[in-house]
Formats: C-alpha cells, sequence, structure tokens
C-alpha cells in the first residue's frame, strides 16, 4: 500500500520476550523455506487460507493456522491491532542475509498494509524504503510504504524474526496509524500502549472472507488506474495511455450498470478487458513508475489479472507474477 511517507511507527508495544517464547516453543518443525526461494529469508504461516499453513493462496476464507492456535499471546496482538486479518506469518532472516531491493506490485499488497512487530532483532538490522532507513527494535509496531523500492539487511550473526500481518485495515487501526509517529518525528513525549500478556487467553480477531472480486467494481477500477497514471515517469505516450485507460474505465462502468458481476456479463467483461491489454500494451511498454516498476507489469498485476473472474482472466506473465515483492 501506498503511504504518504516511508514508515509510521503505531502507539503499541508488545512483549517481546514473551512472543519470543512462544514462537521458540513451536520448535523448527513448523518453518518453511521462503516460497520464492530467496537465499536466508523463512517463514512460518499463521493466518491462511482455511488454516492450512500449507496454503499459500491470497484468496479464500483466512483463519488462524494451529501453531498460531498455540501461541495465545500472539493471538492478542492480532487482536489488539483492530484489524481484519489477510495472509500473516512469522518471517525470519537469518544472520548476514538480506530481503533484495524491491518494490510490492500484486493486487494482493495494492490494498493492504504490512504490520511489522519484531520479535528477535539486533540493532544492527536495518530496514530501507526509499530514502528512509531505520531500525525497528523489538516488541514495536511500524508499517511502512510497500509501493516504495525496500529492502532489509542483516549484519549480524543471530537471526531477525518478524510478525509480519497484511491487512487491509479497519476503523480503529486506521485511528490508530492517524496517532502513529513518522519515522522522522520525536520519540519524546509520543505516547504508547503497552500491551500486556493475559496468561492462557486464545483471542479472536476477524479474518478475510471475501479478497478478490468476482468483477472489480469501476469505483476499484479507477482508484488502481488513478494510482498508476499518477505514479508514471513523464513520458511522450503518457497522454495516449492516459485516454485509452480512461475510455477503457468508463466503458467498463457502464457494463457494470447493466451487468453488475452477474455471470451474463463475465464474457462482456473478459472481451473489453482483452481489448484493452491489447491496445495499451505498445504505447505502455517503455513507460516506467516513480518506484522503478514497469508501467504496463504493474497494470497487468494490479489491474488486469483480477479485473474479472481472477481464475480466466488474462493471465500475467511468469515473469510479472514473480515480481511482486513478498519477502519484506
Amino acid at each position: 500500500m501506498k503511504l504518504q511517507v516511508p514508515f509510521i511507527q503505531l502507539p503499541l508495544a508488545f512483549d517481546a520476550g514473551a512472543l519470543a517464547a512462544e514462537i521458540a516453543a513451536l520448535g523448527d518443525g513448523p518453518w518453511r523455506p521462503h516460497p520464492q526461494g530467496f537465499p536466508g529469508n523463512s517463514m512460518l504461516p499463521l493466518v491462511a487460507v482455511d488454516g492450512d499453513a500449507g496454503n499459500e493462496a491470497f484468496a479464500g476464507a483466512m483463519s488462524p493456522t494451529p501453531e498460531l492456535l498455540r501461541c495465545p499471546y500472539l493471538t492478542q496482538v492480532f487482536a489488539s491491532l483492530g484489524v481484519t486479518a489477510g495472509r500473516s506469518r512469522l518471517m525470519r532472516l537469518s544472520g548476514h542475509a538480506e530481503v533484495t531491493r524491491h518494490a510490492d506490485q500484486g493486487y494482493y499488497w495494492t490494498e493492504r498494509v504490512r504490520v511489522h512487530i519484531p520479535v528477535v532483532t539486533q540493532p544492527t538490522v536495518r530496514f530501507e524504503c526509499g530514502d528512509a532507513a531505520i531500525n525497528m527494535a523489538a516488541g514495536e509496531c511500524w508499517i511502512f510504504d510497500t509501493w516504495r523500492q525496500h529492502r532489509v539487511l542483516n549484519d549480524a550473526v543471530e537471526s531477525r524474526i518478524h510478525l509480519v500481518v497484511d491487512t487491509v485495515g479497519g476503523g480503529a487501526f486506521w485511528d490508530m496509524v492517524n496517532r502513529g509517529r513518522p519515522h522522522d518525528a520525536p520519540r519524546q513525549g509520543w505516547p504508547q500502549l503497552p500491551v500486556t500478556v493475559q496468561p492462557g487467553v486464545v483471542a479472536r480477531f476477524p479474518c478475510e472472507t471475501v479478497n478478490v472480486p468476482t468483477v472489480m467494481t469501476p469505483w476499484e477500477l479507477n482508484d488502481h488506474l488513478g494510482l498508476l497514471i499518477a505514479d508514471a515517469v513523464p513520458h511522450p505516450n503518457l497522454g495516449q495511455v492516459r485516454q485509452i485507460s480512461t475510455r477503457f474505465a468508463r466503458t467498463w462502468q457502464g457494463l457494470w450498470f447493466e451487468y453488475g458481476d452477474r455471470a451474463e456479463g463475465l464474457p462482456v467483461y473478459r472481451a473489453l478487458l482483452q481489448r484493452f491489454i491489447e491496445e495499451i500494451r505498445v504505447p505502455s511498454q517503455p513507460m516506467v513508475l516513480k518506484n522503478e516498476l514497469r508501467w504496463y507489469s504493474a497494470l497487468m498485476t494490479v489491474v488486469c489479472k483480477f479485473a474479472v473472474s481472477a481464475e480466466q482472466a488474462p493471465a500475467a506473465s511468469a515473469a510479472q507474477q514473480r515480481d511482486v515483492g513478498d519477502n519484506a
């Protein structure tokens, strides 16, 4: 999700020692290699489709995994955020490893903020986002602008472990963000609410049950296209690309008010989408975004793969599907 600043610290403070103890008690068995094979990166699923730790899908009803339910304080941390939780994990970065520089362009992350709670870390671990760099201390709570280029460097011997929650948020959460502290704002006098351990209490919290549209509404479509147009680096083709995108969005809106997301409209939407892809491919190919991503690639992963019946929409290339960023 694009934010106004690179990093925002939320006014919560967690017991990192209690979290570390719960995680250590799980042992090494539940940890899995990062699905994209990044060296030194491993993860332990906590919220997944149907609570299945082996299911890496983004679409479906999310629920806690058995490992999360074995960690009462960890469930309390989730509940304290005031969010509807999406796919969430513990993410481990081994000593002298890094999360390589990238920006997240996938549909799932366009509307979801990524919450980081460091559990095990060292003062030398460096999190970079845009032109800012910080150290997230154990027990703090941060969000960051995943739309900017970012990377993480662990130059220590010990592993770094973060709780990472992907979420659209919720009313209480965004109220808390408004009370948050940009990374370059003074810490002195800024209040944090301690989230203390309630022994043995397994807290409940809401999880996503709806996450991918059958047909993207014209309002969501306009929002995504607006982001891509606004963030484009100036280029001679930008005017033509804007014109093609505007005509497509207006035609889509007309179809929406005719069909909504009813089954009989799906072939019509798909045909319009395919024409749009063919028309915009050539003029948009040389364009890039301010975050250095290719404009056309971002269009495919943010809009075209999910605009209508995701499993039958025009497929992005293998390279586009890999280039979405899921490891910070």
